[in-house]
């Protein structure tokens, strides 16, 4: 049985939740964005990174291994999401398009809430800042002002040996570790803004959805010095298999052009360099969980964390010197999968992690499921509510990514259970195959070698093929 076409009593019956009475408070929502957030976690089974926070979030409810975005950068996995349609839907594949210009009336995430008599407030990192959606929220959407960098001296930011490139404006260093307090950068006066509007909501007495945004670990690697003090470089393992996909085209994978935009970096990543931006990214992840933690801190002392769905996800991915490149922006597992943690009240599976195939088109129609709300019919994705009672469950057979490469190929990926195929076809003609990616993640969980040509794939390539031609709308039709 599709899940969009089973009762909500009997949905609500298989996962476990209570049934809410008409005259019953709405649940509240917490609404948790964080930006390049690979799922290198503690709750992830991560040891050497520092997450308490967002760890205490999987305690409370379902992690997500295998949850995927639709397209591994900001603003179209962000749109995605919160308009709860795709990539080609939204015509949202770069950063300055607005999904309106396409999709004028559509209607999204929070103004869901907004419609169904929810209190709804953004702040911080949501949509994308050159994308922002002012009927999304009930008051204006606000972030805080703060610098970027600590440090005034621009020689004591250089890395050691760094040289500027010819005919590229670098922005300022890649990182940086001063011994100040947390709100002196963004994500520090957000979790202090974030808290004062919990108390203010907590007042008024209405269900609220507050939207909140971290910024970090986006480049540049700028924290605290007390969060880069937390680890030892010494002990941060390098990626191994730091080069090119054995037979991939040569445009699947970008390399370095995102780190190497910054201040001083090199055209190349040494394994020493390469060792401090690892550092720099733990380090800032660490900051951002710090923060997080304010705004938990805040949500158990008010009372309110018992009745609040809380969902936290990061946009995408980041390869940390994955396939010799310190970027996102492709199909591949490192940065097409990011986390999810999804909370709510009322869950029996609390503390559970779930291997389930899932997307991130499909959190608009679960967070309206958990509240009770009706579900719009633009949505693309389906809820997931069943797996958060049943985590080990299977769900959808598969699940969909997609990334440009230029104006000429578009790359759409699928990641079954074992593999993960993509073909890469003309823009304005999908009928035309470019190219074609396979990897075996039982055998090659890390993407180093395309198989599509090996001999005796034959069969396998036309198998993934034809359903690969069955889209997303195949996959979810089989999720039961």
């Amino acid at each position: 049985m599709n899940p969009q076409q089973m009762t909500r009593r009997s949905l609500l019956a298989m996962v476990g939740l209570s049934l809410r009475a008409a005259d019953a408070p709405k649940p509240n929502v917490l609404f948790i964005a964080v930006d390049d957030l690979r799922p290198e976690l503690g709750c992830y089974g991560v040891e050497a990174i520092r997450t308490p926070n967002v760890d205490r979030i999987a305690k409370w409810g379902v992690a997500f291994r295998r949850a995927y975005c639709q397209q591994a950068v900001c603003s179209p996995s962000r749109t995605s999401l919160l308009t709860g349609a795709r990539p080609d839907t939204t015509k949202v594949w770069d950063l300055v398009t607005h999904f309106r210009d396409a999709l004028p009336n559509v209607v999204t995430l929070p103004e869901h809430f907004k419609q169904q008599g929810y209190f709804v407030q953004g702040m911080g990192k949501l949509f994308h800042p050159s994308v922002e959606d002012p009927q999304s929220w009930s008051v204006p959407w606000q972030t805080p002002k703060a610098v970027d960098y600590a440090l005034a001296d621009p020689a004591a930011k250089k890395l050691s040996g760094a040289r500027e490139k010819k005919g590229k404006k670098a922005k300022g260093p890649v990182s940086e570790a001063a011994d100040v307090p947390d709100n002196t950068f963004k994500d520090g006066k957000l979790a202090e803004l974030a808290v004062a509007t919990l108390r203010d909501l907590k007042a008024k007495g209405k269900p609220f959805f507050l939207a909140v945004g971290f910024a970090k670990p986006h480049l540049p690697f700028v924290a605290p010095k007390r969060y880069w003090d937390m680890y030892d470089p010494k002990e941060l393992k390098p990626a191994t298999n730091n080069f090119y996909p054995k037979g991939a085209p040569d445009y699947a994978v970008t390399g370095t052009d995102e780190a190497l935009n910054y201040h001083g970096m090199p055209p190349e990543v040494t394994p020493e360099l390469g060792r401090h931006l690892k550092h720099g990214y733990y380090a800032a992840v660490s900051y951002m969980d710090a923060q997080l933690g304010k705004v938990l801190d805040e949500l158990d002392r008010s009372g309110l964390r018992q009745s609040t769905i809380i969902v936290l996800w990061g946009d995408h991915g980041w390869k940390l010197g994955e396939h010799g490149a310190w970027a996102k922006h492709t199909n591949v597992e490192n940065d097409t999968n990011a986390p999810l943690l999804v909370a709510a009240p009322g869950l029996k599976t609390a503390g559970s992690m779930s291997d389930a195939l899932v997307e991130f088109v499909d959190v608009y129609p679960t967070l309206a499921e958990l509240a009770g709300l009706p579900l719009p019919k633009h949505l693309e994705g389906v809820s997931f509510k069943p797996v958060l009672v049943d985590p080990k469950r299977k769900w959808k057979p598969a699940v969909f990514s997609q990334y440009p490469r230029g104006q000429r190929l578009m790359g759409y990926s699928m990641r079954t259970e074992r593999y993960r195929f993509t073909v890469w076809v003309g823009r304005k003609d999908h009928s035309v195959i470019d190219a074609v990616e396979l990897y075996d993640h039982r055998t090659d969980p890390q993407e180093n070698t395309n198989i599509a040509k090996a001999d005796g794939n034959a069969e396998l390539v036309k198998r993934l093929m034809e359903q690969w031609r069955q889209g997303w709308q195949g996959a979810q039709a089989a999720a039961r």
